[in-house]
């Protein structure tokens, strides 16, 4: 029995972490950090779960550019409220 291939680009789970991972590390290149630091930077403060990947409906359809500078503006933001 041969198995069909799975096709992960139909996958909303997998659309929503690859979205979430290219707007990590656009946010990386913009706050000249590497994507590993990005990335402990936001899930420290939950907006990988909060923003990216929750608010994948609306964030989607806007530019990369803009995702990468909403989720900066609102990592710094949160971080100076700690």
């Amino acid at each position: 029995m041969q198995m069909k291939p799975v096709n992960y680009t139909d996958n909303e789970t997998y659309r929503r972490i690859h979205f979430a991972f290219m707007a990590i590390e656009s946010g990386a290149r913009k706050m000249g950090v590497s994507g590993k630091e990005m990335h402990d930077r936001l899930l420290k403060q939950g907006l990988i779960r909060r923003r990216l990947i929750n608010k994948y409906d609306d964030l989607h359809t806007q530019s990369l550019d803009w995702v990468a500078d909403d989720i900066c503006e609102t990592l710094l933001n949160w971080e100076a409220e700690e």
